[in-house]
């Protein structure tokens, strides 16, 4: 299709859209590309907004229709009183390809969020194109630094959140090339996130395991990973491609936590590259 033909939407434009689910859940989101092209939805890790992936919106391809979207919870999407398990997520993305009549995509996860990606592939794998998991755990069970930042930190939390606390908790994942305006964004988001949000998702991914069941995956499958993460290992990342047929493990040297906030260009076209293949005709 030549770019005259497409209809595409500008990611600044549709900041502040809101759509809402069968799941009786309104979500903020952001959008961008062609209509009809290949589709990937991406979802930011826990306490982010979709504004965490506004460097990628900006670099993917117009022919690719990418939406970015803020999970319940966070940023200004509805914040219920309780459902903040890998469960409830997943059933609010199956319900976002509904009402956007999406019949197959692409979903991307970062940190947390890959457990609810690999979810939703593994109970609707009709509806998964691929997968993009973004240093993604293996299983948070027993998880030494998760189970001491919740005992120490998440517990004790109250509202308002403390804004240096929110904004050590960015800058901890962020490179120093992160665009100052785009760190106070991210930070006015995590804001937004209640305390009993934190507390109930945080506790959640202590318990979450689907490491049973990840073989079962059929989807083409990019782990993206830094080898300067230490929130995960190396060791996850191996076992990820062990247990995942034909998944590709692709490492950033030299990057930390959040590999698309340290090289969003790079990290946009190994994405490209996987939602395009994903989405060719089946044989």
């Amino acid at each position: 299709m030549s770019r005259g033909a497409r209809t595409t939407y500008d990611a600044r434009m549709s900041a502040g859209s809101s759509v809402t689910l069968a799941t009786g859940i309104t979500l903020s989101y952001a959008e961008r590309g062609a209509a009809r092209g290949p589709t990937v939805v991406l979802l930011p890790g826990p306490t982010d907004s979709w504004r965490s992936y506004a460097p990628v919106l900006d670099r993917l391809p117009l022919s690719i229709r990418a939406i970015a979207v803020s999970q319940r919870g966070h940023g200004d999407s509805d914040k219920p009183a309780g459902g903040y398990r890998v469960k409830d997520f997943a059933a609010d993305v199956v319900a976002l390809l509904d009402r956007f009549d999406i019949e197959r995509a692409v979903l991307a996860g970062h940190s947390g969020s890959c457990l609810v990606a690999r979810r939703v592939t593994l109970d609707h794998p009709a509806r998964i194109a691929g997968l993009i998991l973004e240093a993604s755990p293996t299983t948070l069970v027993g998880h030494a630094g998760l189970i001491e930042f919740v005992d120490s930190v998440v517990s004790s939390l109250h509202d308002p959140i403390d804004p240096d606390l929110a904004r050590s908790f960015i800058t901890d994942m962020s490179s120093e090339q992160l665009a100052p305006a785009l760190v106070d964004e991210l930070v006015g988001d995590l804001l937004k996130v209640p305390a009993y949000v934190w507390k109930e998702m945080f506790t959640e991914l202590l318990t979450y395991d689907d490491l049973g069941e990840i073989q079962r995956i059929g989807a083409p499958t990019l782990l993206v990973w830094g080898d300067n993460d230490d929130v995960v290992g190396r060791d996850m990342q191996t076992m990820l491609a062990e247990r995942i047929a034909g998944a590709e493990l692709l490492v950033y040297t030299g990057v930390g936590h959040t590999p698309r906030w340290e090289n969003p260009t790079r990290f946009a076209s190994d994405s490209a590259a996987l939602i395009e293949r994903s989405h060719q005709p089946r044989p």
